[in-house]
This record gives C-alpha cells, structure tokens and sequence, in this order.
C-alpha cells in the first residue's frame, strides 16, 4: 500500500508539474506573439485607423518612422527618390529632423538638395521636407520634389533677363539718336541719318514686341478654338511675300515645290507666323546670289498622314552643339548676325510651339559649309482616295533647292545698294 501510495503521489507530482509547465509556455507563447517584430513593423497594423489611407492619396513622398527610427510605412515616391533604403531613412538631415520632432514634439520643415541616384552627372535634387508627430511613438515625413518647379522658376527669370536685355538695346539706341538729333538741330545732314538710324532701331523694337506676343499667344491659345483647313500653297506665298524685298535685295532665288493640293487643320494665322519664320530665316542666313527651296510633300505616318514642309538654304550650317539649341527663346547662333539681320532669337521657338500644339514637329538636319534644312510636320487635314504617293525617300535630310521649280522661272528683282543702302552700325 505505501507503495502505491508513493508511486501514486509521484504520479500527481509529475502531472501538476507537466500542467504548470505547459501554461508557463503557453503564456510566453502568447507574450512573445504580442510583441512587435521586425517584419511587423513594416506592416499597416501600427499605424492609427484612417492614417495608411491618407497617405495613399497625398502626391508628397510619405515615410512614417517609429521610434527606433526603422520605416514602418513608406510610398513608392520615397522609394523612387532614394529616401528610403534598407528599411532605413538614408538622409541623415531627414532622420536628424525626424529626431528632434521626436523629442519635442515641434514640426520642421527644411529645403535640401539631394543628389541624384544613377545619373552620374552631379544633378541635384530639389525637395522640401516636412516632419511632423504621429501620435506618442510615430514620426511622419512628407517630402516634396520641387525640382521641376525650380527649373520652370530659373526658366522664368532668364526669360525675363533676356527680355530687359533685349527691349534695353534698341531703347538706348533711340535714347542716344533722339541726343544726337538735338545736338544737331543745325545740320540737316546729320538730322537726317539719325532719324534713319532711329528708325531701324523703332523697327526693331517693334519687331521684337510683336514677337513676344506672337509667342504668348502660341502658348496660351488653343489652336483648335479657330481651326480651319488651310493650304499650304496659300501660307508658301505669303511666307515667300514677307521675304520678297529681302531675298531680292540678296539676288536669292526661291525655289518651291510639291505644295499644291495639300492642306492641314489648324489656325491660320500661326501657321502662317510658323512658315514664314523658318523662310525669313532661311532668307537672312544664306548668302547672296543662292537659293532657298521650300518644298512639300504628303507621307505616311502610323497615326495618319503627314505633311511635310522643308525650308532648305546654302549657307553656313548649324554646329552639332548649336542645333541642340536653336530652339530655345533668344537662343542665337551668331549673335552680331542676328542684330544685323534683326533677328530676336525667337523665331524658331515659336515655330516648335506651334508645331507641338497643331499635334506636329520641327526638326533640323544641317551640316557645317553645306546649309541647313528645317523640317515642318503636321498632321493632314483631308485625306484623298487617289493620290500620288511617289515622292522622295522619306530618310533623306536635304532638299536640294536645284531640285525644286522656281517661283515663276526667274530670280527675284534685283535692288541695288543705292536704292536700299545697308543701314549705319551704332558705334
């Protein structure tokens, strides 16, 4: 009996021991899955109700830090900007800031320049960072990239800059002759060139004015509010009168081509600013006693037909570096040249924003010594059943102007220097 006795007592031992046993795992157990892991920290679940859907709708990089600073919460904004690297903020003046929020509970806003990931090119990367509390152990950053507005900003200010640069020029120059003219009240001689001479700075300046409203216009006008079908033979002769005086004074002959029949849809009048900028261009950049072609063509295109305008000259070509851009506004290859010829440097941006909001481009192809050939493409207006599609091969950059029909089989009537003397340089 007392053996059993014993062994039974061993037994009720053994199994309150086995019980105590197992609820001590069971609660650690359940301590240990109450407690916060790496992979959890990385999850929605900390995050107070309604927090993770504010986030996904803001158009600022979002990260939310606990407090050991691990990212519990990050966009693909953050991502794609190298904010967030590791599971870890990788901007120490970010995570510095987030810090000090930390502790005492203050918002802080900073502007950085970050550099970029991958370019190589020492870019930098404008952003605005704002760090703010998340209740008792979170932090929040909210990062904007403000570098496109910067460079809209510098856009702004070297358009200005030129502006001043350029209006200042021919009203010193007026300034200066209206001087002159006082001080020579005596000599009618002297009168009378100044007054010429102020008279080519006034129509300079006009110029000038007229082209920036044309290029304001460009750019804030809808082109399809008065969209028409226009003919492209129709702008050619007009472009071609807006040079006639110059060209014939140069002995230029204009060689056209390939435009009768061919229409695009878009506003008429900046079509036609378009085409005669890239003519007078032509008309001012060749040398005398040449030819300026200007040639048309339908050709197939994915989405539609094109049609095709190419203004072509033989003067002195365009640098690889200067082609990258002619485009820009007071951009000029020659500078002295361009005065001479009173150009403002921008002609051509207003022929790329009219190409880009008629849904078409420009292009450029040109060669140091061998000329330059400006490529207008727009969409067509009207297509036609029959037509001819024999035309040059698409992949040649030049027209050549001994190609093209003359105007009406003669050169332009010739001007001598007497009857158009070249206008005095201001010293």
């Amino acid at each position: 009996m007392d053996v059993n006795a014993a062994v039974a007592a061993a037994a009720a031992i053994a199994g309150v021991g086995t019980g105590v046993v197992a609820m001590l795992a069971f609660r650690w157990s359940e301590r240990e899955q109450a407690k916060p892991t790496r992979s959890s920290l990385h999850t929605d679940a900390v995050l107070p109700p309604g927090v993770d859907t504010v986030l996904s709708v803001l158009r600022s990089s979002a990260v939310v830090l606990d407090e050991a600073d691990s990212v519990v919460k990050a966009s693909s904004a953050a991502y794609a900007l190298g904010l967030v690297r590791g599971g870890k903020l990788a901007v120490e003046p970010m995570l510095q800031m987030a810090r000090d929020s930390r502790r005492d509970g203050e918002i802080r806003q900073v502007e950085l320049d970050l550099p970029r990931r991958g370019t190589g090119r020492g870019e930098a990367l404008a952003v605005s960072a704002r760090v703010a509390p998340l209740g008792s152990r979170l932090v929040l950053l909210l990062v904007e990239d403000l570098t496109e507005a910067r460079r809209i900003e510098a856009v702004r200010r070297d358009f200005v800059a030129n502006v001043s640069h350029e209006l200042k020029t021919p009203v010193g120059a007026l300034s200066l002759l209206s001087e002159a003219v006082m001080d020579a009240s005596d000599d009618p001689e002297a009168v009378t060139r100044f007054a010429g001479r102020m008279q080519v700075e006034a129509t300079r300046l006009t110029s000038l004015v007229q082209e920036l409203i044309d290029l304001s216009r460009v750019q804030n006008d809808d082109p399809l509010e008065d969209a028409e079908p226009v003919r492209i033979d129709e702008l050619l002769a007009e472009a071609i009168d807006r040079c006639r005086q110059q060209a014939g004074t140069k002995q230029i002959t204009m060689a056209t081509g390939g435009t009768a029949d061919l229409h695009v849809w878009g506003n008429r009048g900046q079509l036609a600013a378009a085409l005669g900028n890239l003519v007078e261009n032509a008309v001012n950049y060749s040398p005398a006693r040449t030819r300026v072609g200007i040639a048309g063509r339908r050709v197939s295109a994915p989405g539609g037909d094109l049609i095709e305008i190419a203004v072509t000259d033989q003067g002195i070509g365009i640098s690889d570096r200067d082609k990258e851009r002619i485009f820009e506004r007071f951009y000029r290859v020659d500078p002295a040249r361009s005065r001479a010829t009173g150009g403002t440097g921008l002609g051509l941006a207003i022929v790329k924003h009219v190409a880009a909001s008629h849904g078409g481009e420009v292009t450029v192809w040109s060669a140091e010594g061998q000329g330059s050939t400006f490529t207008l493409r727009l969409p067509e207006a009207v297509r036609e059943k029959d037509r001819d599609k024999a035309g040059r091969r698409p992949d040649r950059p030049l027209i050549e102007p001994d190609d093209l029909d003359d105007e009406d089989d003669r050169p332009y009537e010739t001007f001598t220097d007497e009857q158009h003397p070249a206008p005095e340089v201001l010293p």
